[in-house]
């Protein structure tokens, strides 16, 4: 790397616990993962930290938080040592194999709650252990790629040589109002093709920019949606749970509306033959240390993908 210290070059334990503090996101936590005490821990971290000549971690009152200089190094430093670890291999002294770690899985709050973790149950069942993180899809592949994730659910495509992807499902998006909200509509009109049936119509959105329903303006009228929201709410169950009520109308993915389509609580107001589509992505590191549990949760989501493709909504 070109540090040096007192001893030379830069000790490949130091690494390793840096590795485990970034991922982790405590000195305890990476304590515990490492096998170290806390002092020797911080007493690394320390020591790589004046090697280094800037500090890598801000102290909070619970953890820490990562700076820049240690997303540089985590990234620089995280595929070498997972793949050194899968050339070692873990031999515990007395024979017995150390349990798995959580899977860390990653992905949107909404396709989680509905579709990945109801298929994921029986895993968690038999002993698999999840731990489950929701965000916007740039932040958590540069998690997965520094090894804070194991895999990713992503509406983008994952770019880069460290991460493999594969297609998993597309999720299809409709235009949607409760019975009581379509009445107030003059339905012919719109699906004629004439937006303007919407004007007056409350608006609820996932954000302030509208940036589903603009895209769904876009691809199925082919014109801008200049409208102002009702109803801002970062959650897309949320903004589901609005529409029920009869707050206004919404863009939503078919596979969050399942059970309200069934139950005649909302309607979709148009059936286009090209509905606007986002594909979604499984997304893994490339190379680390081998990971049946990883594997398992891997192969059930691959599974569980072609029933939700097949699914009628």
């Amino acid at each position: 790397m070109g540090h040096r210290n007192m001893n030379g070059t830069v000790e490949l334990a130091q690494l390793r616990t840096f590795l485990a503090v970034y991922r982790a996101g405590s000195v305890t936590a990476g304590a515990a993962q490492t096998g170290l005490s806390q002092p020797t821990v911080t007493t690394q971290l320390q020591a790589l930290e004046r090697q280094l000549g800037r500090p890598l971690f801000e102290r909070l009152p619970r953890g820490v938080a990562p700076l820049a200089a240690a997303h540089d190094l985590a990234a620089r430093v995280a595929a070498p040592l997972d793949s050194l670890e899968t050339v070692l291999g873990e031999t515990p002294a007395d024979g017995v194999p150390a349990p798995e770690h959580p899977v860390l899985l990653g992905g949107p709050a909404e396709m989680l709650a509905a579709l990945a973790l109801p298929a994921l149950s029986s895993l968690v069942a038999d002993g698999v252990r999840l731990t489950v993180t929701t965000g916007l899809a740039d932040d958590l592949l540069t998690d997965l790629r520094v090894g804070k994730l194991d895999l990713v659910l992503s509406t983008i495509r994952p770019r880069g040589r460290t991460v493999l992807s594969e297609p998993l499902a597309d999720e299809e998006f409709a235009l949607v109002a409760a019975p009581s909200m379509a009445a107030r509509i003059d339905l012919d009109r719109l699906r004629g093709g004439d937006h303007t049936a919407l004007a007056g119509i409350p608006v609820v959105s996932y954000a302030a920019d509208l940036p589903i329903l603009r895209r769904y303006w876009r691809h199925v009228f082919d014109t801008r949606l200049e409208a102002e929201p009702a109803l801002v709410v970062g959650d897309l169950r949320a903004v589901l749970s609005a529409v029920v009520s009869g707050a206004g109308i919404s863009v939503l993915p078919r596979y969050l509306c399942s059970r309200e389509f069934a139950a005649g609580t909302i309607a979709a107001l148009l059936d286009p033959e090209d509905p606007p589509i986002n594909t979604v992505f499984l997304a893994r590191r490339v190379g680390g240390p081998a990971q049946p549990h990883v594997d398992r949760v891997r192969d059930r989501l691959v599974q569980e993908a072609v029933v939700w493709r097949t699914c009628e909504y």
